[in-house]
């Protein structure tokens, strides 16, 4: 029986191609994805108010480190370019995007990427080597903070409204109040 899709004859586009395209896309491994349509505003509500704790409470060595929130492009290499929704970056840049890998990653859940963020995301984020990767589900306002232990993600804790959570990576240090991103 053979597959549904001839994946050998799926488009397949690089980093050249992305900087032509019109609105908003990712790229994972050659495929492309497209962000529409736009996230509802309890979702931009929650982005905002993530990166505004990470930022709040983050202790830094390195001056470079700083919390950025989507549409920011960090390319990962030729083939592969994605707009985490919250994300540290510790490099200084004078690209259109950043090229290491940030030690900490939050993707809030919605309908049209919410696949995406569990599967080719999840997978993406775990080879690059980020340390925390963080998936925030609006509805029921449950979150999971993943690991990276030994080159998988480990399942830390799934937080509630009434957590908080240290998150400890080299030269830096911050913490989030799971209870403010949903008031």
């Amino acid at each position: 029986m053979s597959p549904a899709i001839a994946y050998d004859n799926l488009p397949y586009y690089t980093y050249d191609d992305y900087l032509t395209w019109e609105g908003e896309w990712e790229l994972i491994d050659g495929t492309p994805y497209a962000m529409s349509p736009a996230p509802y505003p309890k979702h931009q509500k929650i982005v905002f108010k993530i990166g505004k704790e990470l930022d709040a409470h983050l202790e830094c060595n390195d001056k470079n480190c700083e919390v950025y929130i989507s549409p920011i492009d960090w390319r990962v290499n030729d083939d592969t370019v994605v707009q985490p929704d919250v994300a540290l970056f510790c490099e200084e840049t004078e690209k259109q995007y950043f090229s290491k890998t940030p030690p900490i990653v939050v993707e809030v859940l919605s309908k049209a990427t919410a696949l995406k963020d569990v599967t080719s995301k999840f997978d993406l984020y775990e080879r690059e080597g980020v340390l925390y990767y963080v998936i925030i589900e609006p509805e029921s306002e449950i979150s999971d903070i993943f690991k990276l232990i030994e080159g998988k993600y480990t399942l830390q804790k799934k937080v509630t409204l009434d957590d908080s959570y240290d998150f400890e990576v080299e030269g830096c240090r911050t913490t989030v109040d799971f209870g403010k991103l949903f008031q």
